[in-house]
């Protein structure tokens, strides 16, 4: 049972890390049932204060990732339309064979949201775009940063704990 925990926890913290790019799956929080997952074996000593820290982080980065994009585009003077193009185009750039798909759809999808909420403005529209885009970035690098850590984490800990579950 515990090497089927540790695969399907080594699993997790590798969506985890796909996570922090795709805005359908939360990145640190599915790392951290990754975690979860390992601390849950008979190998590894259970340590509820490092799965209450990392379990807090992982959703405060989770809340803020809502916010940080919106925040971006208003801070550049856009609008919902730049942060909902932003994602429409992420998600069109994923799946493109483009290299950096994913960063010029992002963009891409931010500056025709922004000129189908006002073409008559194509500065303010590249200007808001960028804003959306910049928050876009700073999400993905929290995101990722953290899931990493926790893909680091697990990797250390199981390693401390290899011993255990092959005697």
């Amino acid at each position: 049972m515990d090497t089927f925990l540790v695969l399907i926890g080594f699993l997790f913290a590798i969506l985890g890390l796909i996570g922090s790019f795709l805005p359908i799956l939360p990145g640190p929080i599915t790392g951290w049932v990754g975690l979860l997952l390992l601390h849950l074996t008979k190998a590894v000593p259970n340590n509820s204060t490092f799965l209450i820290i990392t379990f807090v982080i992982a959703l405060f980065i989770f809340i803020i990732d809502y916010f940080i994009p919106a925040m971006g585009t208003k801070r550049f003077g856009g609008s919902k339309y730049g942060a909902y193009g932003t994602t429409i185009g992420l998600i069109i750039g994923l799946l493109s064979p483009i290299p950096f798909g994913i960063l010029i759809g992002a963009f891409l999808g931010a500056l025709v949201g922004e000129l189908l909420y006002d073409s008559s403005d194509g500065g303010r529209a590249i200007k808001a775009s960028f804003g959306a885009f910049l928050g876009f970035l700073v999400s993905v690098v929290l995101k990722f940063t953290v899931s990493a850590t926790y893909f680091v984490l697990f990797l250390t800990t199981f390693w401390e704990f290899k011993h255990n579950f092959w005697g």
